[in-house]
C-alpha cells in the first residue's frame, strides 16, 4: 500500500548505495522449510506493490507508476500485487476513500483488457491489495486491510465459465475464513491446491511473534466456491535490510511453481524506499 513522492536524480543516487552499500552475508535457514537464497532490486516506482513470475522465468512488476492513464482517470489510483495464469496477467484495483466497489482487470495473452467490477458487499472494505489465482484457473483469492478473519474468493475472471467474457460484474464466491485473524495482508499466492502463502505489513507482534511475518494459509479442501476454512501458521519474518534506517513496509509475493522459488518484496524506509528489495526463497525440503 506504499505511496511515496521521489525525484529520478535521487532514486539513482540512492538506489546505487541500496545496491552496492546494503550488502549482507547469506541468511541462514528460516523457520517453515524457507532458505533465504538471494536478493534483487526493483524500482519501486514501477515494481514496489507486487510481482507474479511469467512461465518463462521472468517477472512482470507493478508499482503506482504501472497505473494505465485511462483506468487512473476513471479513478482505479491503486494497483496491488498481481498474479498471472494461463499467460493472463491479474491486476487488483483499487479506488479512493469513497469508493464503493473494486476492480480487476485481466489481460489475454494477446494483450486485450478486460475490467470486472465488484460492487463492495455488506461490512467490506473498500482496499483491493492482492489478485492471487487457483492452481486450477478457476477462482481468484483476493484480500482487504487491516484485521481480517477471512480472504475472498470470486470466479476467475475469463478462466472461470461463470464470468463473462469481455469484463463485466464480478460476484463474490465463498470466502476463505481463517481460523487465526490477521492483519494488514499486502499478498497471497498459492503454493498447491490447498496451501497459500501471504505476506503480511503487521510489525505490531499483538498476532503473531514476527515482525511482518510470512504466513501459511492451509486450506480444507480445494477451493470449489464454496465456504472453506483455512489454517493460518506463521513461517519467518522479512529480513529488513537497509543503509536506511526507519519503518520498512512489506508488500508484493509470489511463488514460482515450476523452479520452487518463494518471493517477498519489502519497501526500505525513506529515502531508500525508492528501491524496493526482492527476497528470494528456496524450500530446505525436497
Amino acid at each position: 500500500m506504499t505511496v511515496w513522492k521521489a525525484s529520478t536524480a535521487l532514486f539513482g543516487a540512492v538506489a546505487l548505495a541500496v545496491v552496492t552499500g546494503g550488502g549482507a552475508s547469506a541468511a541462514p535457514a528460516a523457520p517453515g522449510g524457507w532458505q533465504e537464497s538471494g536478493t534483487s532490486h526493483v524500482n519501486s516506482l514501477t515494481g514496489s506493490q507486487g510481482l507474479a513470475s511469467r512461465a518463462d522465468g521472468s517477472l512482470l512488476y507493478r508499482g503506482l507508476g504501472s497505473i494505465p492513464l485511462d483506468l487512473r482517470i476513471k479513478g482505479w489510483g491503486h494497483i496491488g500485487d498481481p498474479d498471472i495464469a494461463k499467460g493472463h496477467t491479474f491486476d487488483a484495483y483499487q479506488g479512493g476513500d469513497d469508493a464503493r466497489s473494486k476492480m480487476y482487470a485481466v489481460t489475454t495473452p494477446d494483450g486485450k483488457r478486460h475490467l470486472y467490477e465488484h460492487k463492495l458487499d455488506a461490512g467490506e472494505k473498500l482496499n483491493n491489495s492482492f489478485a492471487a489465482v487457483s492452481p486450477d484457473n478457476q477462482w481468484l483469492v483476493s484480500g482487504e486491510w487491516g484485521d481480517q478473519n477471512r480472504l475472498q474468493v470470486f470466479p476467475a475472471p475469463l478462466l472461470n465459465p461463470s464470468t463473462p467474457p469481455t469484463g463485466g460484474a464480478l460476484p463474490q464466491a465463498g470466502q476463505i475464513t481463517l481460523d487465526k485473524p490477521v492483519r494488514d495482508i499486502q499478498g497471497c499466492d498459492f503454493v498447491s491446491d490447498t496451501r497459500l502463502v501471504c505476506a503480511s505489513n503487521d510489525a505490531s507482534k499483538e498476532l503473531w511473534p514476527e515482525d511482518r511475518p510470512v504466513l501459511q494459509v492451509d486450506l480444507e479442501r480445494k477451493l470449489d466456491g464454496k465456504p472453506v476454512t483455512g489454517r493460518v501458521a506463521s513461517l519467518f519474518a522479512v529480513p529488513q535490510r537497509s543503509i536506511c534506517s526507519g519503518s520498512f513496509e512489506t508488500e508484493g509475493i509470489d511463488y514460482d511453481s515450476a523452479r520452487r522459488t518463494l518471493r517477498v518484496e519489502v519497501v526500505p524506509p525513506a529515502p531508500c524506499l525508492v528501491t524496493t528489495t526482492v527476497y528470494a526463497y528456496k524450500p530446505t525440503t525436497p
